[in-house]
């Protein structure tokens, strides 16, 4: 959400229908590394050299998916958690009466919590669990910080400028939101809006993290999982920052990573 500038649109759950939809960018690896030319031979002796033209074989790099063809978010594997001591132990969630978890969202118990576990599941995607996001174990730290992060503002609600005036609020926007996720990475140290974020970072879709803005709306995907303050193409019609399914296209937004990731 820009808060810079009047008369700027409102985050909401229609911000993708003011845009004409574009091909999703389906693809789940990106092609790194050149095709350098093998060095030169010299004959024994002395004579005519010759230059190989054999190219070596490019680097195929893990990459995130971005996009889903079904908002489903079912999770039955192991979940762990990192304790304060830095181990990790099987986790059990938290048993709250009267409460019901579902698919998306629901009212789930992990949400309620003061301080949200750090939690951790096996593979290179995150996973939805009881309303939070469990982290990767084999994404890089500030891959799980930026997803510990986010879980700790699950649940508050949507205020208009909410995180840009100071990280800490009582409610954020769409690019409060990010804002929020990376700075718990030390990715970020300003509150951006979302017309910032057009042109932060690097370009393109990231490894692990990536960010879709234009001057109306933000919101990011981390390993799979979508965090975004709107309902957009999400059942459960939730608002306010929450982790969401991808959505099947994000056609209308500018593309962004941060730098490694």
């Amino acid at each position: 959400m820009r808060v810079r500038t009047l008369g700027v649109v409102l985050c909401s759950s229609l911000t993708a229908a003011a845009f004409v939809a574009v091909p999703a960018m389906a693809g789940t690896t990106l092609l790194a590394g050149g095709a350098p030319a093998s060095p030169t031979n010299t004959s024994a002796s002395g004579g005519s050299s010759s230059t190989g033209s054999s190219a070596k074989p490019k680097k195929h790099l893990h990459t995130a998916p971005i996009t889903a063809s079904t908002p489903d978010l079912a999770y039955t594997g192991p979940v762990y958690q990192k304790t304060a001591t830095g181990e990790v132990v099987p986790y059990t969630p938290p048993v709250a009466s009267g409460q019901v978890n579902g698919p998306t969202g629901g009212s789930p118990v992990g949400v309620t919590a003061d301080t949200k576990p750090q939690l951790l599941v096996p593979g290179s995607l995150a996973r939805y669990v009881n309303g939070l996001a469990a982290a990767p174990m084999s994404a890089p730290a500030s891959v799980q910080e930026v997803v510990w992060a986010g879980n700790q503002i699950i649940g508050l609600p949507y205020i208009f400028g909410g995180g840009h005036a100071s990280f800490q609020s009582p409610g954020y926007d769409c690019s409060g939101t990010v804002s929020f996720a990376l700075h718990g990475a030390s990715l970020l140290t300003t509150p951006e809006d979302s017309s910032e974020f057009e042109v932060w970072g690097s370009h393109g879709v990231g490894r692990w993290v990536t960010i879709f803005s234009n001057p109306g709306h933000a919101y990011m995907t981390v390993a799979g999982l979508r965090l975004d303050t709107s309902a957009a193409d999400d059942p459960t019609n939730q608002q306010g920052p929450r982790w969401r399914p991808l959505r099947p296209e994000n056609g209308g937004y500018t593309i962004r990573h941060p730098l490694g990731l």
